[in-house]
């Protein structure tokens, strides 16, 4: 259980997102948050090493050097066809990322990365999402929930968007933002490893 595991240690989620605030009490985790805001250029390599490299970021400009804590950031990306759609910046991103996903495949990788003083891990976790089709009114509706505005790909699985997933490979929580067995399995192996 990732509470034992950590039990010794304080743990800072960097991170303001609630659906990791959420997930992460689900878990019965005693955490505090600690955000930077910290740019996330596309870089020249492939979309998991870039989503690993955006958590990396995170954790290192939201650790003080406290080698007692355990800090914890992940960053998620959409990529369809090869092309990273992030956040959108308005309404119109949103409908052109939209009717781009609509009735297709695309992939949701989260970048994961734990820093335990000068031990860091990075690892990501990649589910594939199928989207339904969808007409121009449903998602001018969609938007006009304001529910795509503040997420990767313009969705978000756990809301209302979730009337338009028709299934998906891989893990749920990923998609959300947050792969809870990933984070376990990576825990545990940081603690065989007696980094924790």
């Amino acid at each position: 259980m990732i509470d034992k595991i950590i039990k010794k240690h304080r743990l800072v989620l960097a991170s303001s997102s609630p659906r990791r605030h959420e997930l992460f009490k689900m878990l019965g985790l005693s955490f505090s948050a600690r955000v930077s805001d910290v740019e996330e250029p596309i870089l020249d390599c492939s979309p998991a090493s870039q989503a690993e490299e955006n958590a990396k970021n995170k954790a290192l400009a939201a650790s003080d050097g406290d080698s007692s804590e355990i800090i914890v950031a992940a960053d998620t990306i959409v990529v369809l066809e090869g092309k990273i759609l992030g956040k959108p910046k308005d309404k119109t991103e949103a409908f052109d990322f939209l009717s781009a996903l609509e009735g297709k495949r695309h992939d949701v990788i989260t970048g994961l990365c734990i820093q335990k003083g000068d031990a860091i891990r990075t690892v990501h976790e990649i589910s594939g999402v199928y989207f339904a089709e969808m007409n121009e009114g449903e998602i001018k509706d969609y938007i006009a929930t304001d529910e795509p505005m503040d997420k990767a790909g313009a969705y978000g699985i756990q809301g209302f968007g979730s009337q338009f997933v028709r299934r998906i490979e891989g893990c749920y929580f990923n998609v959300m933002g947050f792969p809870v067995h990933l984070f376990y399995k990576t825990l545990k192996d940081m603690q065989n490893e007696g980094i924790l």
